[in-house]
């Protein structure tokens, strides 16, 4: 294949990963956009593949083989309510990539070099590159080696642990070690010492003493970031893998990685942006692992929580004309949309008015609610955004909210030491009457008490939500 056609499929492999992302915007136009993606990644590793300079065929296509067998394994035992841990997962995969494929290039750089002119003039593909290489440029290329494992190192570790929050291997709340935001800066002060040091040709080992610096950094700023911050978390990760194979792609002489980067890097950075501008968070103190903890003495509590039957949930509903479901991610481990769908679709029916109401952070990833409603065929125009819906509360007759903590939680409003003080939430207290769908007592992923299962017009609909809300569904009239 000649250069021409490869830069030919990269240019259509660049252009279907931004329609990709366009049509991701929209919930009707979001499968056209995945095959959009899909073809333009096979159009890029089949050109990357089949480029000139490329060689060991066995190794190459065993490895394909190998993550195609591995990624259908994977992707067919997930479940849906596993996917902000799978997405983890996967960005660390990316981050120690960049951290490997960095070191290859710092090992071959170093192999080149000791060569003469003639063994020189005989190299191609990579090598061939990096003979050619002037001694400015290839202090460049140190510069874009260095940020490549060090922005890798960072994503691989943080994704392990926010893999290890989101599955609940490790405690959600946030922890930081003695020192906290000094031991950061400190490991950072020293990163770029290193780099100083490795363009000025101090050697490997301030490779790898920067390594093992930025796998701590990535270690510690996630662990140092509570629960209700994790939707932040996963796209600030997404935005970290980007801008690790961007610095690779530099490396390598790779437009595409470039441009490919590039779009992974700035989208998970404008998204990061967005939850924390739907959250009332600081970007920068959430990712400086500011959050999770409270700054006093929380508003304390009065009342108690008043538990109600299938009976008495399903009369609300049935003389109810507007009825408005919050989701949550209690929805989605409970696997209770199908049930959700059905219900929806026989209240519909009786000429009631039923609205969706999502919050930009509902659940544990951007969108997570969004994709569970689809896969239950619930129609696309009545999911409506918190901005869309809020104001209409106080003319909800019945609001019913499924697994959700954080999102409901008037204390965001109402209590200035609160963890989430400030937090745009969905102000679901203002209806008639509230219907909570929980396990039981407990304060969510987060570990936040919420005032709202105090008020006087909620009631705690306990059990499961698949069969709570399972139970409704005959009792609709």
């Amino acid at each position: 294949m000649t250069i021409g056609i490869v830069s030919a499929a990269y240019i259509s492999a660049a252009v279907l990963f931004i329609l990709s992302l366009g049509g991701l915007s929209g919930q009707e136009s979001a499968k056209r956009a995945v095959w959009y993606g899909i073809v333009g990644m096979a159009l890029a590793v089949i050109a990357t593949v089949f480029g000139p300079g490329i060689g060991n065929w066995f190794i190459i296509v065993l490895m394909i083989a190998g993550g195609a067998v591995l990624g259908h394994y994977v992707a067919s035992r997930v479940q849906m309510t596993e996917m902000p841990q799978l997405v983890a997962a996967l960005h660390s995969f990316v981050g120690l990539a960049a951290v490997f494929i960095g070191f290859n290039a710092h090992i071959e750089a170093w192999r080149v070099a000791g060569m003469d002119e003639t063994m020189r003039a005989a190299l191609d593909g990579f090598a061939g590159i990096l003979a050619h290489k002037t001694a400015v440029e290839l202090a460049i290329m140190k510069v874009e080696v260095f940020l490549g494992v060090f922005i890798g190192a960072v994503t691989f570790t943080g994704s392990v642990v926010a893999f290890g929050k989101l599955a609940g291997k490790v405690d959600g709340k946030a922890r930081k070690l003695p020192g906290g935001h000094a031991l950061n800066a400190a490991a950072a002060g020293l990163s770029l010492v290193l780099l100083w040091m490795y363009v000025g040709g101090s050697g490997a080992w301030t490779l790898i003493l920067m390594t093992a610096v930025a796998f701590f950094i990535g270690y510690h700023l996630i662990m140092g970031i509570g629960g209700a911050d994790m939707p932040v978390v996963v796209s600030m990760l997404n935005s970290y893998s980007g801008w690790a194979a961007a610095a690779i792609g530099f490396t390598l002489g790779n437009d595409l990685l470039i441009v490919t980067g590039a779009l992974v890097g700035s989208s998970g950075a404008i998204l990061s942006y967005i939850m924390c501008k739907a959250m009332n968070r600081s970007f920068i103190s959430v990712i400086l692992g500011g959050f999770g903890a409270t700054a006093g003495p929380t508003m304390t509590i009065e009342g108690e929580q008043i538990a109600i039957d299938a009976e008495g949930v399903a009369a609300a509903l049935n003389d109810a004309d507007s009825v408005v479901i919050v989701p949550g991610y209690g929805m989605a481990v409970a696997q209770a949309q199908q049930a959700v769908s059905e219900l929806t679709r026989k209240l519909r029916a009786a000429g009631k008015s039923v609205r969706f109401a999502i919050h930009p952070v509902a659940g544990r990833l951007p969108g997570h609610m969004n994709v569970l409603l689809a896969e239950a065929k619930v129609p696309y125009d009545i999911v409506l955004e918190m901005d869309e819906i809020n104001e209409d509360f106080d003319e909800t007759d019945v609001v019913i909210v499924i697994g959700s903590n954080d999102i409901v939680n008037p204390a965001a409003q109402e209590d200035p030491n609160s963890p989430i003080a400030g937090m745009p939430v969905l102000e679901v207290w203002k209806a008639k009457q509230v219907f909570v769908s929980k396990r039981g007592q407990g304060t969510g992923y987060s570990g936040i008490e919420n005032p709202l299962f105090y008020k006087p017009n909620t009631r705690m609909f306990y059990g499961d939500a698949k069969a709570s809300v399972g139970d409704l569904i005959p009792k609709i009239a």
